[in-house]
């Protein structure tokens, strides 16, 4: 494993600091895993179609911790069609610089709750491990955030460090408002240093610090064959079925290795550091006796190259099938794109090479979907150079740099709306998490260490130049 070393050397905090705050917070791990709980058990999922209630409810959450925390200013508020964020502040004395902690209070769905091993929104302890939904992604977020506050926000306030804590609320729903929230909020929430956790470590027991996240482009495919149902015995022959012809179509999207075949995709350069392909397997798992896909490193492939996947399809299921040539399909294709990828001129190749693999039997119809620009961080920086030993320190070994083959597309308008700002990109997720998925979990032996670098952060940030305008 390699790391980036920065130009920009900053000291390694106290090592009798150190000391001292991982005794102030082991007592009080307890209290915020127990408040944790509370929290995963709000089922707060911000997607069309579901009860708002819970997202309201989960804001309310929040804020009485963030007030619990000592922030002095606290409120929830959200834009026209958005769901509720939280905003809590600790105003800066003038000529200091602020801290923003980002984390999101809502979660994805839960998908087939009886393939859980306990229930999603039910939180269950077993082991060194938290399960539930959202124990991870993103609520241990909040909680490092309010943890820390508790360790250290009474230090903050005497040395005049300001600290926003943005909490928002529909993020995985794909943060459908929150370039209009930040702008309008765009006073309350400048900051010279971004603090996102919202990412995962490299494994248990080694920190990472993200350099790098895959932008997004989705579609919807559909395609057509005739104008209704047939009978598949009297009609069947000189048409092929829409399920046939969609399948055709979506197989010329990726060559033979399983590398996607789209003209005109960026690759980034590839990582410094590799994951060995037997921890891959075990943390995707991946069927014994199963090849790869694609070509290359396993972390270039996950990392710093496009990956596209079917995420959805519309046809008759199985059980619903009937006797008759099916007239339409459609499917929702997803296709990650690497630093350095426009996201409109990926979405460009993605539709020129659908219309021209579209068999002529067929007619394709493509809805674009969500857009996200991909991000690279500043690995000189020195609030990188901060947060390497704030790490260092909380963990007792150095951090990785990484980077993360999902998405955070808002990072980038966080970056255009305050230009002057550095931003961190950090998390409380190892490979083990699952987040999205079934049995979603969170390491807490992990989350104390989380807790402990962010306090170091947050007291180290006086040291760091502030942003302009």
């Amino acid at each position: 494993m390699s790391t980036t070393s920065s130009a920009h050397p900053v000291p390694a905090p106290d090592p009798a600091l150190v000391q001292e705050l991982r005794a102030r917070l082991e007592p009080m791990l307890e209290r915020s895993v127990a408040d944790l709980e509370d929290l995963v058990r709000i089922p707060s999922i911000a997607f069309p179609g579901y009860d708002r209630e819970p997202v309201q409810r989960s804001a309310s959450a929040v804020a009485a911790l963030l007030e619990d925390a000592g922030l002095p200013d606290v409120r929830i508020t959200a834009i026209e069609d958005g769901a509720p964020a939280v905003i809590g502040r600790l105003p800066a004395a003038p000529g200091r610089p602020t801290v923003m902690l980002y984390a999101h209070h809502d979660v994805q769905p839960t998908g087939d709750v009886d393939s859980w091993s306990s229930a999603p929104f039910a939180p269950e302890r077993r082991g060194d491990r938290l399960y539930g939904r959202g124990a991870a992604d993103d609520k241990a977020g909040v909680m490092a955030h309010v943890t820390a506050l508790r360790l250290v926000g009474e230090r903050l306030a005497a040395e005049g460090i300001g600290v926003t804590v943005f909490v928002e609320g529909e993020e995985e729903a794909g943060s459908p408002t929150f370039r209009p929230f930040i702008e309008a909020h765009r006073d309350a929430l400048a900051a010279d240093l971004i603090i996102v956790a919202d990412s995962a470590n490299w494994a248990v027991g080694t920190p990472a610090i993200t350099a790098s996240l895959r932008g997004l482009v989705d579609a919807v495919v559909e395609v057509r064959v005739l104008e209704h149902a047939v009978h598949s015995g009297i009609f069947g022959g000189p048409v092929l079925d829409a399920p046939t012809q969609l399948a055709r179509l979506l197989a010329t999207l990726h060559d033979d290795e399983g590398q996607v075949a789209i003209e005109g995709l960026v690759h980034a350069p590839d990582p410094a550091v590799e994951m060995p392909e037997e921890d891959y397997r075990r943390d995707a798992g991946v069927p014994e006796g199963l090849e790869l896909s694609g070509r290359g490193s396993i972390a270039a492939r996950m990392w710093t190259r496009p990956a596209l996947s079917v995420i959805g399809i519309d046809a008759p299921s199985v059980r619903e099938a009937s006797n008759t040539l099916v007239p339409v399909a459609r499917a929702k294709v997803s296709l990650r794109i690497p630093p350095g990828q426009d996201p409109q001129a990926a979405e460009d190749a993605l539709l020129a090479h659908l219309e021209r693999h579209t068999p002529r039997t067929a007619r394709l119809t493509v809805h674009p979907g969500e857009q996200g620009r991909p991000y690279g961080a500043d690995l000189a920086s020195p609030a990188t150079a901060l947060a390497r030993q704030a790490l260092g320190a909380a963990w007792g070994t150095e951090a990785v740099d990484t980077g993360l083959g999902g998405s955070i597309p808002f990072i980038a308008d966080l970056l255009e709306v305050f230009p002057q700002a550095s931003v961190l990109v950090t998390g409380v997720e190892d490979p083990q998490s699952r987040a999205h998925g079934i049995d979603e979990s969170l390491h807490l032996g992990e989350f104390a260490r989380v807790c402990l670098a962010e306090a170091l952060l947050l007291l180290g940030a006086g040291s760091l130049p502030q942003a302009e305008g």
